[in-house]
């Protein structure tokens, strides 16, 4: 098996499902399509990685995947620098959105996508703790600019799969893997 991502993250969350495989992140620069609902611009990331690992290495299967927050009608990605990340941060101080992760796990014989769906509220965030959780430069490679695990002084509660907030939906990957025989 082959992961198609570089997220530290991931991989982590991969290794309690599977304790052996490769990562070989995938190279192409994403494109979301906004005309999508969030469970389909999620599901068509996951798809475009995997597809593009598996063209290289075809005799594996590869698991694709792509997280995103949805805030009021937004997309939120990873931020493009310090500034973009305090205005997310800013944006979902207080309030409650959602985390997508879309998987798409593609080899000989198969082709399966999904997505999982969490809502986090988040608690009121002052500028002192932006401005230092920035500082501290871990939102910089998040979708919405900001992990679950990074600080209990972000988030209030969370409804749904936890590993799913931090990339991977590790309960849905467990049991599509179980389904497809990888594991037992």
């Amino acid at each position: 098996m082959i992961l198609a991502s570089a997220s530290p993250r991931r991989k982590e969350i991969l290794s309690h499902i599977l304790p052996h495989f490769s990562v070989c992140p995938a190279a192409g620069e994403e494109a979301p399509d906004l005309t999508l609902p969030p469970e389909g611009i999620v599901q068509a990331l996951a798809r475009q990685k995997a597809e593009e690992v598996s063209s290289r290495f075809p005799a594996s299967l590869v698991l694709g995947a792509d997280t995103i927050v949805w805030h009021e009608g937004r997309l939120l990605g990873k931020p493009k620098g310090a500034e973009d990340a305090a205005r997310m941060l800013r944006s979902l101080s207080g309030k409650t959105h959602r985390v997508y992760t879309g998987w798409c796990l593609r080899g000989p014989g198969v082709d399966r996508c999904g997505a999982a769906v969490s809502e986090v509220e988040f608690y009121p965030l002052s500028e002192e703790f932006i401005s230092e959780y920035i500082a501290g430069g871990s939102p910089l490679d998040k979708a919405g600019a900001y992990g679950i695990q990074d600080d209990a002084r972000l988030v209030r509660a969370y409804r749904g799969s936890y590993t799913n907030i931090v990339g991977l939906p590790e309960e849905e990957l467990r049991a599509q893997l179980a389904a497809l025989g990888v594991i037992g």
